[in-house]
């Protein structure tokens, strides 16, 4: 297999993957955690666009 990525951060996630994840990575709350942050930000959006 050819490595495409040599920078550190894609070294360090495919450890990750390789490994099967930390015992403190939970993906529900990874997910719902991304979940609130695009609701926030849908919803400063919407507040701050006026100009409809």
């Amino acid at each position: 297999m050819t490595q495409l990525t040599t920078s550190p951060a894609a070294s360090a996630l495919r450890t990750l993957a390789e490994e099967g994840g930390h015992e403190s990575l939970n993906a529900y709350a990874i997910g719902g955690g991304a979940l609130a942050a695009l609701l926030l930000l849908l919803w400063i959006t919407t507040r701050l666009n006026r100009d409809r």
